[in-house]
Order: structure tokens, then sequence, then C-alpha cells
């Protein structure tokens, strides 16, 4: 995030919200805790427009919160993962799940995700 965007946040709480706040951001960064992806992965995991998912991407990228490395090879090759700053958001989105687990359960509603199969990657340190 740069200065000037930062500025115009009124708190922490609306910095965090800048940078995690995009319709498909969340998913994304949690479809990288622990592991890398390609570009063609991510879009499997992630149900945005390639037009949206690759605007996401740049957005987390300029942010600090993923890598992405371009390899020089035909057809190109990119590949996305958590920057260290990025992977402290773990913590973060484990709580937001588990919140959102007990909405689910107050209303009687399954999750129709498949997060909590995959949840062991947020819970690993």
């Amino acid at each position: 995030m740069d200065k000037e965007q930062l500025i115009s946040c009124s708190c922490p709480l609306d910095a965090t919200l800048a940078v995690i706040g995009g319709k498909y951001k969340i998913d994304i960064i949690y479809h990288l805790f622990g592991r890398t992806l390609r570009y063609s992965e991510i879009a499997k995991l992630v149900t945005a427009t390639p037009k949206m998912l690759a605007e996401q991407l740049k957005e987390l990228e300029k942010d600090g919160i993923i890598n992405r490395v371009l390899y020089p090879v035909v057809p190109p090759k990119t590949e996305y993962s958590l920057t260290p700053l990025g992977e402290q958001l773990r913590t973060t989105l484990l709580e937001m799940y588990l919140f959102g687990q007990k909405l689910y359960a107050l209303g009687n509603v399954k999750p129709r995700c498949g997060a909590a199969e995959d949840l062991a990657r947020l819970k690993a340190d």
C-alpha cells in the first residue's frame, strides 16, 4: 500500500480492509497459505473472471501481500505465493473463518465452500 493510500485511511482497521477488502482477495490469500500456485491453479480455485482475478492479484502484489514470479518460458509461467506480510494474515483469516462457522451454525445453514476440508493449512504454523 502506498503512503498516500495509507494516509487516507482513518485507522489501522481501515488500512487492513483496504488491502484485503476486494471481492476475491481473501479467497486468493486463503488458497496461497503454505503453498505456491500458478495463475491457472488459482483461477480454478477462485470464481472470478480472468480480468478480475488478474486485477486482484496485481493489487495484492502492489500492497506487498503476494509475490509474483514470472518465468521466461513459452508459454509464460507465473507463480504466486504469500510474502511474510501476507503470511501474517493467517491468524486473522482463521478467526474470520471460525466466526463465519458460528454464523452458519446459528442460522442452521451448511457452508457451500470446501474450506472445512482444507482448514488444516490455516492452522499450520
